[in-house]
């Protein structure tokens, strides 16, 4: 029941035990919960790994359950900073991945540079992507914002995805949690799921991107138009930065099959990204093209918040999410414009 706390049965057992009866010892605990000692003992050093359990001041050598009360809300206070460091090296991340595709826009092939690709137009984006897929070894990984797709793209996909799964590839793809709300792209992923593949979803993603067995990344050099051109980069640091940029994204998405929780503001994922994109002064359109969705669906989102915060207007808004501690001043400014 703990386990999102860090805790396992065992050891919640173990703690349970101590918070009845602060005298019983190794041997009593172990009668108690049907474990061994050396099962008691991991469970114990796991407790005062998580500061649930403490020396005694009267007895030495004995541990005392703390209260629940101030044990668990330490551990959801860790969580909380662990959830805000995250964000944190995501967003750094997120700014790595718009200097790069900055970057990549200006380049331009030349027989020095091997490390870079560059193609040109839809024809040629495919049939070079038509020739990596061909040759993957172990691994793809896709970036894929925009949004839902239609049934009949999703299921012209099918035979390459097929195929792939089928040689034992690993596959996994990280939306936008506006494909919840497509029956569609929900079946294309169960679809996908029964063969192996691996589906997961972000309120907003920096990129399109298609990395292929951690040692090449094909991107597009306008981010508005896609088809127009695409780079391939073969760069070992390079790469190995979009890997890890894919990796923290994936760690902190959840799969496309499961219920979106709500955080400690009682906001979802997608709620919350809405939040910081306003305050950091996004237009209604500009938020819908990174959420993929509509600006008619953007703005019913940020009206919710804002009748959820009291407020009345994007700047009271701004100013009682700081009062409540989830903005930051500096974005207070923006929400005003």
């Amino acid at each position: 029941m703990l386990d999102q706390l860090g805790m396992d049965e065992k050891t919640e057992s173990v703690y349970r035990v101590m918070l009845v009866d602060t005298d019983f010892g190794i041997a009593e605990i172990a009668m108690k919960t049907g474990m061994t000692d050396m099962a008691v003992r991991a469970a114990l050093d796991r407790l005062s790994e998580l500061a649930l359990v403490r020396p005694s001041y009267e007895c030495a050598g004995r541990l005392i359950a703390v209260s629940p009360e101030l044990g668990m809300e330490a551990l959801l206070a860790r969580q909380q900073e662990e959830l805000a460091a995250l964000q944190h090296h995501v967003e750094r991340s997120r700014a790595a991945a718009a200097r790069l595709i900055a970057d990549c826009a200006d380049l331009r092939p030349s027989p020095v540079d091997s490390d870079v690709e560059r193609l040109v137009g839809l024809d040629r984006i495919r049939e070079r992507l038509a020739q990596l897929t061909r040759d993957v070894q172990t691994e793809v990984m896709t970036f894929a914002p925009g949004g839902a797709q239609t049934a009949e793209n999703l299921d012209a996909s099918k035979p390459l995805d097929r195929e792939l799964l089928g040689r034992g590839i690993r596959m996994r793809s990280l939306y936008l949690d506006a494909v919840r709300n497509s029956q569609p792209s929900v079946d294309y992923a169960d679809w996908l799921a029964e063969l192996g593949g691996e589906v997961r979803t972000l309120p907003s993603l920096p990129v399109r991107m298609i990395v292929i067995d951690r040692k090449l990344a094909v991107m597009p050099t306008d981010g508005e138009n896609s088809g127009e051109g695409a780079v391939v980069l073969n760069g070992h640091g390079t790469v190995t930065a979009l890997c890890a940029l894919f990796d923290t994204l994936w760690s902190n998405a959840a799969p496309l099959g499961a219920v979106q929780v709500k955080d400690h503001r009682g906001l979802t994922a997608q709620e919350a990204e809405i939040l910081r994109l306003l305050g950091q002064g996004l237009t209604d359109e500009a938020i819908a093209k990174r959420l993929g969705v509509s600006a008619r669906t953007a703005r019913r989102f940020a009206a919710d918040l804002m009748n959820l915060l009291g407020a009345r207007s994007r700047f009271e808004a701004g100013a009682r999410a700081i009062q409540r501690g989830w903005l930051t001043l500096e974005p207070l400014a923006s929400m005003g414009r």
